[in-house]
């Protein structure tokens, strides 16, 4: 197959996962973020840098957002909120995270093809995103693509569709969230 194939084949793959997605929990996810003074994401390998995408956009709409384990990032309190993107939910590092943002009063947001992983049960709530895990030799779930790819993109763009979602409640647009954007560049 040629590398455009290969890409057909990939936005093939990211057309379906849309419709296995959860309005009523993707409209909940914007609601708790609404909701929250300060958020947090957090993610490990490739879904933490979809969650650093994430924690941009969402500074660029004048939300106090934090990626976690960055040297600025602020402290978690009470009824802040932590979002975990993890395809397996079962990260340790991940876990501690979630388990420590509970026991400061915060709430917990798992985004993941396993609900009822660690993280999800340790979760306020959950989003389920349709994708394979790392391993695929026991999933229901195929794709063409390695590993846990398919997830990581389709996290990507949940993120990103979530941002259009809270730019529409908040009247927000392209140019007046570029007022955020870095200027030392």
């Amino acid at each position: 197959m040629q590398t455009t194939q290969y890409l057909n084949e990939i936005i093939k793959e990211l057309s379906n996962t849309t419709a296995l997605i959860s309005d009523e929990e993707s409209e909940k996810l914007v609601d708790y973020i609404l909701e929250s003074k300060k958020i947090f994401v957090a993610g490990a390998g490739r879904s933490g840098f979809m969650g650093k995408s994430f924690a941009m956009r969402m500074m660029h709409m004048g939300l106090d957002s934090y990626v976690v384990g960055e040297t600025v990032t602020a402290n978690l309190e009470e009824d802040d909120i932590l979002i975990i993107g993890s395809g397996s939910g079962e990260t340790k590092s991940l876990v501690s995270m979630a388990e420590k943002a509970k026991s400061i009063g915060g709430k917990v947001v798992a985004v993941t093809i396993y609900p009822d992983s660690t993280i999800g049960k340790l979760a306020d709530m959950t989003v389920k995103l349709p994708g394979a895990p790392k391993d695929q030799s026991e999933s229901e779930y195929k794709t063409i693509q390695p590993m846990g790819s398919l997830f990581e993109q389709t996290l990507l763009l949940f993120y990103d569709s979530i941002i259009l979602r809270f730019m529409e409640k908040k009247g927000l647009n392209s140019t007046t969230m570029y007022g955020k954007h870095a200027n030392l560049e």
